[in-house]
């Protein structure tokens, strides 16, 4: 194993440079949490020009480097962000894209490993937790390092859902997505609450009573966002990329916020040898560690399946 290089904080590598990518470097560059950001794609010519553009906003915002460059300036990236992949297509599931996306980080993660750097592995691409695995088992990275993007934007979709639904401010939602960002995630209602009240309770003070159909409603909505997206627009990159913002955020300002990222499971809730999305202590480590959020049994039971489907993948995979 190579030394690692001292780290400079304020510097993010993004990897891949499609809708993605671009947008969160776009969101990135509004949040001055970085002063330099390299941009890396098989396709050079195309970081470039989303440098080239991005950096044009510079002035609108505070003076930082946005470049293109080679896996050889990610090696003292605090934050190295990859979004690289096949894209979903309208009739595709996240699992579909399974072979193509571990083949492309069997070329990414071991360019990233041998340069022993010191930074946080941020993996985005779909499927994520399939890819978090990926990263981890192919760079050698200390488990802490290696996070996934996992249901951090479908949580965000679930508090926007419960927001509308309620009439209430959706920050003041307390709800989680957790398991395979995918299509066996589920909700957790058990928990569920609105500035501690808990949810049930809250929609009986708002005038709604059929809980289970509305609280399904809701679910299929999230679930199924992205796939609406993708059949209206061929692509979802905004909320996504306000994901990785925020996920960078806890990160880079060591807050220390609970977050659900994917990362591996050791026995918790019965799972094990995989990673997947559970409510997470993030700061300037990386996940610190699982918060042990309560669930009911039929919860727990579905979480588990989650696992099952995401394991079923791995060791068809490897």
């Amino acid at each position: 194993m190579e030394t690692q290089v001292h780290v400079n904080p304020r510097k993010a590598a993004m990897i891949g440079c499609g809708f993605v990518g671009s947008a969160s470097v776009f969101s990135l560059m509004q949040s001055s949490l970085f002063s330099e950001i390299v941009l890396i794609d098989a396709d050079p010519m195309k970081a470039e020009g989303e440098a080239m553009d991005i950096s044009h906003g510079i002035p609108f915002s505070r003076p930082m480097k946005i470049y293109a460059g080679s896996y050889d300036d990610i090696v003292d990236a605090a934050i190295i962000i990859i979004t690289a992949g096949a894209n979903q297509k309208p009739d595709e599931t996240r699992l579909d894209l399974v072979h193509k996306n571990i083949a492309i980080f069997q070329s990414i993660i071991p360019e990233i490993a041998k340069r022993g750097c010191g930074g946080i592995l941020l993996v985005v691409s779909n499927p994520v937790d399939i890819l978090t695995y990926t990263a981890l088992k192919l760079s050698g990275f200390p488990e802490n390092r290696v996070i996934g993007s996992g249901t951090v934007l479908d949580t965000a979709r679930l508090k926007y859902q419960l927001g509308e639904h309620l009439g209430v401010d959706s920050r003041s939602v307390h709800a989680f997505i957790i398991g395979e960002h995918g299509d066996s995630e589920l909700a957790v209602w058990s928990s569920a609450n609105v500035s501690g009240v808990p949810l049930h309770q809250f929609c009986e003070m708002r005038g709604y009573y059929d809980h289970d159909n509305q609280t399904e409603r809701i679910y299929q909505n999230v679930k199924n966002s992205a796939y609406e997206i993708i059949e209206r627009k061929r692509a979802t990159y905004y909320g996504v990329a306000m994901a990785v913002r925020r996920i960078c955020e806890a990160i880079m300002r060591n807050e220390k916020s609970v977050l659900p990222v994917s990362t591996m499971m050791h026995g918790e809730y019965g799972i094990s040898g995989v990673a997947l999305s559970m409510p997470a202590i993030v700061g300037s480590g990386g996940v610190e560690r699982l918060v042990p959020i309560s669930l009911d049994e039929e919860e727990t039971k579905k979480l588990q399946q989650s696992g099952a489907t995401l394991k079923e993948v791995i060791e068809s995979s490897f």
